[in-house]
């Protein structure tokens, strides 16, 4: 499998991801974000409030980097921030689970959508039998007193 379908592949795993933005400050905040929609391209759709700081963040500044984590799996992701506010869009992505920050649901003038689109990202996945794959090589180049060697089905990074 290529690198770049693994990555995409690997997003599909996550359902939360922390959104990194910088501020006017220079500040940079992380903060946890519910994955709405991975795009077979690998952009990510996320929602939130139009009056939230990562709305001001993503207008001062759209380049953002996003992580993942799930047990033996992560990516990172570096790209740019898209603020879209689109009702056809919301409208195709709605979630009823939202209603929880949105309660006037779909009609809400709070919420918007957040696309980005990933100019490079990163992956290690140590999971199933890749894991297992990557733990023999890892206690064989213990033995030998050498570092474990990588290939693309733990560790790659990819070009969008």
């Amino acid at each position: 499998m290529d690198s770049h379908k693994k990555l995409v592949d690997l997003l599909h795993d996550f359902d939360t991801a922390m959104l990194v933005t910088r501020g006017e400050d220079g500040a940079m905040d992380a903060r946890p974000m519910a994955v709405v929609k991975v795009e077979d391209d690998g952009q990510l759709w996320f929602v939130t409030d139009r009056h939230s700081g990562k709305i001001a963040d993503l207008k001062f500044d759209s380049e953002v980097a996003i992580t993942m984590q799930r047990s033996n799996r992560f990516v990172s992701l570096s790209g740019t921030a898209t603020i879209v506010d689109d009702q056809p869009t919301l409208d195709a992505l709605w979630q009823e689970t939202w209603r929880v920050w949105f309660p006037e649901g779909k009609a809400s003038e709070s919420i918007i959508l957040i696309r980005i689109q990933p100019t490079q990202g990163e992956y290690w996945d140590n999971s199933g039998l890749t894991g297992l794959k990557y733990l023999l090589k890892a206690g064989t180049a213990y033995l030998q007193s050498k570092k474990p060697e990588t290939d693309a089905s733990t560790n790659a990074t990819v070009s969008f």
